[in-house]
């Protein structure tokens, strides 16, 4: 996350900050729906979005 294809789908400079902040959204909607665990897994270099997160937890 971000997901590639939406940033190389970008004609305008002034679009990319929409594709961030919605893909930023779509993460945070999917933690929330958590129950009673949420597992997240990825490959390095890890999504940018996960750092915002750490920074919630305190």
């Amino acid at each position: 996350m971000p997901l590639a294809e939406r940033i190389d789908a970008v004609v305008e400079e002034s679009d990319l900050d929409e594709v961030y902040d919605t893909e930023r959204h779509l993460l945070y909607v999917a933690c929330t729906r958590a129950r009673d665990r949420l597992l997240v897994t990825g490959l390095k270099p890890g999504s940018e979005f996960l750092m915002d997160l750490r920074v919630g937890r305190g």
